[in-house]
Parts: structure tokens; C-alpha cells; sequence
């Protein structure tokens, strides 16, 4: 691969796709970006960013600055100026669990119009099995030119952690499938590029497509097995984040922390797309679906905790409660499928009166989740303060701050403990 002579297009410039782009711009590779959002677009040719990534507004702003990237809604222009494709759009589930792959098959349509032989085509987006050769390759051969012969097509997971991302872009192992074994090739050479460190091939795209789910679904599992433990922990009297702490002294566990579910665009749909193709061949996968079941039960499990606390007489609609953090983890302003827009849906739907704070998710997106926003020194002034989410800036919340004495920690971030000694009752998933 000649790569001063190299003009990448990467489909979807979200939190995957932006840094990618900006990580092959900062290269001296020219990437043309290209996303539907005209907004997105306008600012990235400006050189700014529409989300927090540390480190990524810098490289955005040199790559433009320097002419290394571009960014158009012209998704076919983009596959005709462009020799190397990489789709990294999302696929969420539909309302029947299933993967909704309407942004990967549109990306691969306005592929077929700019394809030329010898291109390399790389998806990234996360995929059920098999759609790589039942899905986007036939898509790709109605242009008339045949996979493997006239152009390379390959699979590599994405796998960043939020917060981080351009650091684990840069050092994190990429995995590489391919259709044969010059698009394997193909590919790994235009990570090299990307990441520091090694770069596995797998046997093919299906096996590549396998890991990322299995990865994930791991994690799913683990933390569900975590939730359990909480569930069981607070029957007894017992402390599920100090058993699992001790537990984890074993060389041979690795106990997930509990907490209020699971959120994020990965962990809480990628299991959905092996359950799918499980059963497209007569499994039933029971482990992934009680999992998922267990992990999206526990926004209302904190709901049951709070209704534990109250006097049957409390009017609903006369108690304020104030949710502290409304992205789905700590330190993040990503709101998706986050476990606290769950809680406020069925604490709303039980007409209590909520408000919400997040010192990193914007005010508008907050109230879009039908709350209002709340200042951070105003929020303690709720008959119940509830943490969802592990933002360091949650790390100094003192006892004397919560004012009317009650407050529910889902997040192994507070000593209950000592809440509890200086007279507040502060109720902890797995230690009730």
C-alpha cells in the first residue's frame, strides 16, 4: 500500500469514527470524513468537535488545519475520490432486540457507486455473524466487481474505552479478518498506521466479527453475575463490594462491580446480535438472555429501594428526587442506553417530581429526558439524592452535604458506611 498515495473515507465520524479519522490524518494520510450530519460536518471542516474526547480536538484541528482532513455529506462522492473505505456507522437494536443494519447497509450502497478495482473496504461497525459475506458483500458486488478478485474487503472490531480513546486506538491489539488472505493483509498494513502494538488475523471476517461480540458479551455477563451477588448480598447483610474485592485476591476471578445497569452503545446491545444469530440456527442462548434480564432489571431495582424507604402515605407528586449523574458511566458525556434514563422514565411514569444534574452531559440533553436540570449545590436539597453515575467529581459529595438525610448509592464511589454513622440513611446496592 503506497499511502502518500492513499485517500481513506471513513463512514460515520461519531466517537469511533472522528478519532479514527484523526488518528490516520495526524499521519500525514488524507482522510475524507463522511456522515449525513451537516452540523457534525460543518464543524469538523471548521476544525471543531461535537463531543468530549480527550486529545481528539487537537488532532482534529492540526488535521485540518494541515489539509489532511475533510469532511463531506456526500457519501458517494466520498467512495469515488477514496481507495480505502472503513464503515464505522452504528447498529442499534429495533424494538424486537434485533441488529438494525439500515446505516451499514446504506454506507455499503453509496460504497457501490464510488468502487473501483483494487480498493480495500473494512467494516468496523459492531455486526451479528455473517454479515460480512451475507450482507455487505453482495451489497458491494452489485457494482459488478467480484470480492476477492477485483477488490479486498476485511473486518476489524472496534475496541475503545470512552475517555480514552485515543490512547487505546494507539496501543490497544487489533484484530483483523478478512475475506482472503491479501484482504487480511490489506487491512493490517493500514493499521499499522493506527495502533502500536500487534495486529492478529483471524481466519476470516465471520471469526473477526465473533470476537467483538464475545468480548462484550463476557463483560455483560460478568456484571450480571455481579448483580446477582448485590441482590443476594442485601438479603444478608453482607457487603457485595467488599466480598468482591476479597474475592478478586483469588488468581483465577475477575468479578465485574455491581451497579444501576448497563449502559453505553456496546455492552447492552452487542449480546442481542449473538442471541439473534443463536437462534437463526435453533439455540436458544438462555445464559445471554437471562443476563441481559438481570442486567436491565436493576434501574428498577433502585426504584424498589426507594420505595423501601418511604411512608405509605408519601404524595408521589410532592416528593423531589434528584438524580446525580445521567451518562451511562463515570467521566463521560455519552448518554447511551444509560440505566438513568430508565430510572427517571419509571420514577416520572410513578409521578414523582425529578430533577437531574451531570457535570459533563449538556443541560438540553438532560431535560430531554423530561427532567429538569438542577445545579450541583441545589440537587442535595432533594427529600432523596440518588447517585447513578461514578463521575469524579461525585467523589467528594460529605455526609453534612445531603440535606434532608437520604440517599441511594449505586456506584461503588461513597463509604456508606460513614453516611450511615453520621446519621444519614444512605442505601447501596448490595449493602442494604
Amino acid at each position: 500500500m503506497n499511502i502518500e498515495n492513499t485517500q481513506i473515507a471513513i463512514f460515520g465520524l461519531g466517537h469511533i469514527g472522528l478519532p479514527t479519522a484523526a488518528i490516520l490524518a495526524s499521519n500525514n494520510i488524507h482522510v475524507l470524513g463522511a456522515d449525513i450530519n451537516s452540523t457534525l460536518v460543518h464543524n469538523i471542516n471548521n476544525g471543531l468537535t461535537s463531543f468530549d474526547e480527550p486529545g481528539l480536538s487537537e488532532l482534529v484541528k492540526d488535521a485540518v488545519k494541515d489539509n489532511y482532513l475533510k469532511a463531506t455529506t456526500n457519501l458517494s462522492c466520498a467512495a469515488e475520490e477514496s481507495n480505502v473505505m472503513i464503515v464505522i456507522v452504528p447498529t442499534p437494536i429495533n424494538n424486537d432486540k434485533e441488529a438494525d443494519l439500515s446505516y451499514v447497509v446504506s454506507a455499503c450502497e453509496s460504497i457501490k457507486q464510488g468502487l473501483s478495482s483494487g480498493d480495500l473496504v473494512i467494516i468496523e461497525s459492531t455486526v451479528p455473524p455473517e454479515t460480512g459475506v451475507k450482507v455487505v458483500k453482495p451489497i458491494l458486488e452489485e457494482s459488478g466487481l467480484v470480492c476477492g478478485r477485483d477488490f479486498y474487503l476485511a473486518y476489524s472490531p472496534e475496541r475503545a474505552l470512552p475517555n480514552n480513546t485515543i490512547y487505546e486506538m494507539t496501543h490497544n491489539v487489533r484484530i483483523v479478518g478478512g475475506y482472503d488472505k491479501a484482504s487480511a493483509d490489506k487491512a493490517s498494513e493500514l493499521y499499522s498506521y493506527i495502533t502500536q502494538s500487534d495486529i492478529i488475523q483471524v481466519k476470516d471476517i465471520t471469526s473477526a466479527e465473533m470476537v467483538k461480540l464475545m468480548e462484550n458479551t463476557y463483560r455483560d455477563v460478568n456484571i450480571a453475575l455481579s448483580n446477582e451477588f448485590a441482590l443476594i448480598c442485601e438479603k444478608i447483610g453482607v457487603n457485595v463490594n467488599e466480598v468482591i474485592s476479597a474475592a478478586n485476591y483469588h488468581p483465577r476471578v475477575n468479578i465485574h462491580n455491581p451497579g444501576p445497569g448497563v449502559g453505553g452503545h456496546c455492552i447492552p446491545v452487542d449480546p442481542y446480535f449473538l442471541i439473534e444469530i443463536a437462534e437463526k440456527y435453533g439455540m436458544d442462548a438462555r445464559l445471554l438472555k437471562a443476563s441481559r434480564g438481570v442486567n436491565n432489571d436493576m434501574p428498577r431495582h433502585v426504584y424498589e429501594l426507594l420505595l423501601s424507604q418511604l411512608d405509605s402515605g408519601c404524595v408521589h407528586e410532592d416528593y423531589r428526587i434528584g438524580i446525580l449523574g445521567i451518562a451511562y458511566k463515570g467521566n463521560v458525556d455519552d448518554v447511551r442506553e444509560t440505566p438513568s434514563k430508565d430510572l427517571i422514565e419509571i420514577l416520572l411514569d410513578d409521578n414523582f417530581n425529578v430533577v437531574a444534574h451531570d457535570p459533563h452531559v449538556d443541560k438540553s440533553v438532560i431535560e430531554s429526558f423530561n427532567v429538569d436540570y438542577c445545579q450541583y449545590e441545589d440537587i442535595f436539597s432533594c427529600d432523596c439524592v440518588i447517585l447513578m453515575c461514578d463521575h469524579d467529581e461525585y467523589k467528594s459529595i460529605e455526609p453534612s452535604m445531603v440535606k434532608n438525610n437520604f440517599i441511594i448509592i449505586t456506584r461503588d464511589l461513597l463509604d456508606v458506611e460513614r453516611f450511615r454513622e453520621n446519621g444519614v440513611n444512605a442505601i447501596a446496592i448490595g449493602n442494604f
